[in-house]
């Protein structure tokens, strides 16, 4: 027979500390998580964390791979696979598998034994987010690039969206690689201005292509999310990139606002938002040595942004579209833009498309 201190003390020992913390406590610790996933498995531990879950204001979604409407397991697209081809065309009628397997198979913790996602069953990233009731920061990173590009090619952009577009960025090199240490810059035709050899063997070709794509794969990105951003009137950031680090569309609290408020312009294609009639500043210097040892051959810069008449309004000042292309990269690429902000202008117009 156990004495009344023994009692008393396995007594101590059975209390959950973790039952004494605050709400607002765990929110916090819940909006640290951010992972879509891990969010997941902590909904199924007890009906607490069940209710609280959906209340986070950080929302991470990492998608590894991707498997088509029809398909199985064994169709998945993972990042070591090629990459896939208008992989935006088809991103809404995508199964999410990764994101989908920690809910799943869960039940509920009130022991009804239904799942706890019941709306899964079509399993695109809208539906597994319409139960985050709360999201204010949300970040979605694809599996890929949308931009193919030959190998040791560099490619990045980076846009701002609010109803259209509002900034855009594109840095790009023929050719980036490790300068061996006490290399010396190559013989390059450099005056500051681009060679005759640049309109000849298709140089500005290979530029217009590498701004059509980028444009595209942007507008693409912005009007797959509008039914996210109008599921969640409580966002105010919104990034949605890749693991390629090739591209990035941004949306702050008031391009979310004005998105709301403006009726979304589709192309023609009805896949992607219409990209208006811009203005465009190119630089190029034809080589670029870099912080950290690296080199960049063909190195351009290309500022984008909406002319007067297509900007609907929402025309950024010229010292905010400065501010954009010089924080739009990080690291060496930073440095890039910031060499080639100092070499000679060339000025540029497209049409709408």
């Amino acid at each position: 027979m156990h004495s009344k201190a023994r009692i008393h003390a396995d007594l101590v020992r059975e209390v959950d500390h973790f039952d004494c913390l605050p709400d607002s406590l765990v929110l916090l610790i819940l909006n640290k998580v951010e992972d879509v996933r891990s969010l997941g498995r902590c909904y199924a531990v007890s009906k607490r964390l069940c209710g609280l879950v959906p209340l986070v204001h950080d929302v991470y979604v990492k998608i590894d791979r991707v498997v088509a409407v029809d398909g199985d397991a064994e169709d998945t697209l993972n990042l070591s696979s090629p990459k896939p081809r208008n992989i935006f065309s088809h991103f809404l009628k995508l199964m999410l598998l990764t994101i989908i397997k920690p809910f799943h198979n869960m039940r509920n913790p009130n022991g009804t034994g239904r799942p706890l996602f019941p709306q899964l069953s079509q399993h695109s990233p809208a539906q597994v987010l319409r139960n985050f009731t709360h999201v204010r920061n949300l970040r979605i990173e694809l599996p890929s690039g949308d931009v193919g590009t030959e190998e040791g090619v560099l490619l990045k952009w980076r846009a701002e969206y609010g109803s259209t577009l509002q900034n855009c960025v594109i840095l790009g090199g023929t050719r980036v690689d490790r300068k061996p240490v006490g290399e010396h810059e190559p013989s390059l035709e450099d005056n500051g201005s681009m060679p005759e050899s640049f309109y000849t063997n298709g140089g500005l070709k290979l530029r217009v292509v590498w701004t059509i794509s980028s444009l595209i794969a942007a507008s693409t990105r912005h009007y797959l999310l509008r039914s996210i951003i109008n599921d969640h009137p409580t966002l105010r950031s919104l990034v949605l990139t890749d693991a390629d680090g090739q591209g990035t569309l941004s949306m702050g609290a008031e391009q979310l606002k004005e998105f709301r408020e403006n009726q979304l312009s589709a192309s023609a294609c009805s896949n992607r938002t219409q990209v208006p009639a811009c203005n465009m500043k190119l630089k190029y210097a034809p080589y670029l040595e870099l912080p950290g040892g690296m080199a960049l051959q063909g190195a351009t810069l290309v500022a984008i942004k909406p002319s007067p008449e297509g900007s609907n309004g929402s025309h950024p000042n010229r010292k905010e579209a400065g501010g954009f292309v010089f924080g739009a990269f990080d690291g060496p690429f930073k440095a890039a833009v910031k060499a080639l902000m100092k070499r000679r202008t060339y000025l540029l117009e497209m049409n709408g498309f």
